[in-house]
Parts: C-alpha cells; sequence; structure tokens
C-alpha cells in the first residue's frame, strides 16, 4: 500500500496521481448511497467501464453528466436514434453504439422499478435487508449473481454479475475498503459480514 502525502493510507487501486480517483475514493466509494439520481448515474457508468477500467470512466464523467443531461432520467428515457447518433459523435465519451442503446433502455427499466417499488433505493437495498454488507477480494457474489439476474430478466444489458458486484461496492450495498485503509474503520459499523445471510431472492 502506497504512502500518500498526507500521512493516510487508502486502498491499493486508487491512483496518487490523479486527484478525480481520490476523490472518488475518499468522497464516495464504499459510502451508502440513497438518492435515486446518484444511483441512477452510477448504474449508467458502472456498465460503461465493462470491458474498460473505471479509472477511464471517471475521467470522461463531466463529460458523461453534459452528453446525459446530467443523468436526468425522464431525459434520458427519452433518447431516440438520433441522439445515440449525436452520442456516437462526442469524442468526450466512451462511443460504443451498444452501450449507448442499453443506456437507454436501462433507463426506462430504472423508472419502471421505481413505479414499482416507489423508488429505486428500496428496491436495491431490499437485497440486504438495508444493511450493508462488509467483505473484500471478490468480484462477484450470490448477491450479485441474484441482483444482476433480477435486473437482466427485468431488460436491463450490460448488468453482468461483476459489474453489478462494482455497482454495489460504488454505492456502498458493499463496503470493501482494504483493512489498511484510513475509511475500513470510519466505514465498518453495523451491517452484514460475509458469513451472515443476505437476501438473494432465493431464501
Amino acid at each position: 500500500m502506497a504512502q500518500w502525502p498526507d500521512g493516510k493510507k487508502r486502498c491499493i487501486w486508487a491512483n496518487p496521481g490523479n486527484p478525480l480517483y481520490i476523490s472518488y475514493h475518499d468522497e464516495e466509494w464504499g459510502r451508502p448511497v440513497h438518492d435515486d439520481a446518484v444511483l441512477f448515474e452510477m448504474l449508467i457508468l458502472e456498465t460503461f467501464q465493462a470491458g474498460l477500467s473505471w479509472e477511464c470512466v471517471l475521467n470522461k464523467r463531466a463529460a458523461f453528466r453534459e452528453a446525459f443531461d446530467h443523468f436526468d432520467l425522464e431525459a434520458v428515457c427519452a433518447f431516440d436514434k438520433t441522439r445515440i447518433a449525436q452520442l456516437m459523435d462526442n469524442p468526450a465519451i466512451i462511443r460504443n453504439e451498444r452501450k449507448l442503446a442499453a443506456a437507454v433502455g436501462n433507463a426506462r427499466v430504472f423508472r419502471a422499478i421505481r413505479k414499482e417499488w416507489g423508488s429505486f433505493d428500496a428496491y436495491l437495498w431490499h437485497w440486504t435487508g438495508k444493511s450493508v454488507v462488509h467483505e473484500r477480494g471478490l468480484t462477484r457474489s450470490a448477491l450479485s449473481d441474484a441482483v444482476a439476474r433480477d435486473l437482466k430478466a427485468r431488460g436491463m444489458r450490460f448488468v453482468g454479475s461483476v459489474t453489478i458486484y462494482a455497482y454495489l461496492q460504488a454505492v456502498g450495498v458493499i463496503e470493501a475498503h482494504e483493512p489498511d485503509c484510513f475509511l475500513a474503520q470510519e466505514l465498518s459499523g453495523s451491517g452484514l459480514n460475509p458469513a451472515e445471510p443476505c437476501r438473494t431472492g432465493l431464501n
């Protein structure tokens, strides 16, 4: 684990040379999110990570916000083929036509889940009974398998278990800061540990 100028130890994946990455690690990653607007933004961004690094996506986050109307759910749901074609001409974002089309479809599924559950927050956190799961060293789990399977059944794309696991980590459903990271103790409050059962839809 690298030594940092401020004396704090951070997770090994945090790039000390990228201020955006440091800010994301310190202020966002692993902190429980209950705001549907943030949950939507992070879900869309995570689906663009497939096959790429998160740092690549994070570096383009501001451009994605502008291109996706600041992740206004209704606006993204209304994107059509013409708008997707315009996005394909935007060099500041990740230009993958399948992912762009999936983002629009996923937005519509997200909206449908909000209508069914009252909020996407209620849907997402019901999988763990509103508890944070504390575990490290994994890239997928029974929980991410179940959530991914359900989202796919509802029509979402680019939401495999590995992508959803990363998403759950990002929005704090799973807390995975490394033991020596200065945030590990701060975020290790009440929740589920890996030995405890979580609600996966299978039990």
